[in-house]
């Protein structure tokens, strides 16, 4: 059992160094002050967003970049609220936002792959970027990818996201979360084997989505648009994969307003991981599920009499130090204050957390946003 134990604290250990020493190999973008070239089709599919759209818009319109220069294709998916009224009324506010609104044509059993794919076939540009509706974007964000792609050979270019957050455990929780699988995702890019991205801060050629055929493959999968495409660009373009590391490209998203809609969601982001062809993703995954396991079993094994606390403290302690080395260099990089106190409390809790969410995704189906989805 010993073995078993200094082997699996090992593998965790290795892994999030690797990932540390990764996240430190992909250098800081500093954007130069150049004359744009790049156009952008930026696509932001929408279902029953009334509550978001405001910051949303109001953050398009501020876009520092020449307004000939991109176009905004919001797709409604289905809305039964008043969505688009807002969104109408917003563009008449502001003429001169280069905004269309589309409706969604479904030929699948992913509504968002199938609004991204109806706006990308009358994108009139090449550059396509994607974003959520709940979603607040800074100013320099079409500056900052323009810069990036006059200097890389770029077909694909994954940007940080991070939550905008107030003072509850939930909200903090997530943070801790979502801050831990973008350090990941940066580190993944950093060792040349990027496994992770986010569809809400995701930019990439039109004429290479064509060349890889686009979701085709995964689309009985209603989720990954983000990681399965990231998949197909790293297999066909493996030098032309980026991570565009910089504060001024940095998209604002909101956590979830309850445990119930945050189980749900972490639900659906598992539900694809089985459909994920890439053999480090899924060592990746089966590490951290397996660091999970025993974190939790250790504790029980504790309480049943069966580990003494020595060893118990040896296992907590590793995992905390670990994650802390990764996790920190996110907290510093998207300038997000760390509570050491808040930080042992998380790292309690997600073991138990992500160990249910596991449990849950073995279902045959979810829930999002009041639509049920088969795995």
């Amino acid at each position: 059992m010993i073995l078993s134990v200094i082997i699996m604290l090992f593998c965790y250990g290795a892994l999030i160094i690797a990932l540390s020493i990764g996240f430190d190999n992909v250098s800081p973008f500093v954007k130069e002050v150049t004359n744009p070239i790049s156009k952008f089709s930026i696509i932001i599919p929408f279902r029953n967003e009334e509550a978001n759209l405001t910051e949303l818009l109001n953050s398009l319109v501020l876009l520092n970049y020449p307004k000939e220069y991109f176009e905004i294709l919001m797709v409604n998916d289905a809305s039964n609220d008043t969505s688009v009224q807002l969104i109408e009324r917003f563009k008449s506010m502001h003429p001169s936002l280069p905004l269309l609104v589309l409706e969604n044509i479904r030929k699948s059993v992913s509504p968002k792959k199938d609004a991204i794919k109806t706006a990308i076939n009358i994108a009139q540009f090449d550059w396509i970027l994607t974003t959520d509706a709940d979603c607040m974007l800074p100013k320099t964000w079409l500056q900052t990818y323009d810069s990036f792609i006059q200097t890389h050979e770029s077909k694909l270019i994954a940007a940080p996201v991070t939550y905008t957050i107030e003072n509850t455990f939930l909200e903090h929780f997530q943070l801790f979360d979502f801050l831990s699988l973008q350090a990941s995702t940066i580190g993944g890019f950093g060792l040349k084997k990027p496994f992770l991205c986010n569809g809400a801060n995701l930019c990439y050629q039109k004429s290479a989505f064509i060349e890889v055929n686009g979701f085709s493959g995964n689309e009985e999968i209603a989720s990954g648009d983000d990681v399965f495409l990231l998949e197909k660009m790293k297999d066909k373009f493996p030098n032309n994969v980026h991570f565009l590391k910089s504060k001024e490209a940095i998209v604002l998203t909101k956590p979830q307003p309850s445990i119930k809609s945050l189980i749900s969601q972490r639900v659906r982001w598992a539900a694809k991981t089985t459909s994920v062809k890439s053999g480090f993703t899924k060592l990746v995954g089966l590490i951290v599920l397996v660091m999970n396991f025993l974190w939790i079993s250790s504790i029980i094994l504790f309480l049943a009499g069966y580990m003494n606390w020595q060893n118990l403290c040896t296992v907590i302690t590793f995992k905390l130090v670990v994650d802390f080395v990764l996790l920190i260099k996110a907290f510093h990089f998207f300038k997000q204050s760390f509570d050491f106190l808040k930080f042992i409390l998380n790292s309690f809790c997600y073991p138990f957390f992500s160990m249910f969410v596991i449990i849950l995704s073995f279902k045959k189906g979810y829930q999002w946003k009041n639509r049920a989805f088969k795995k």
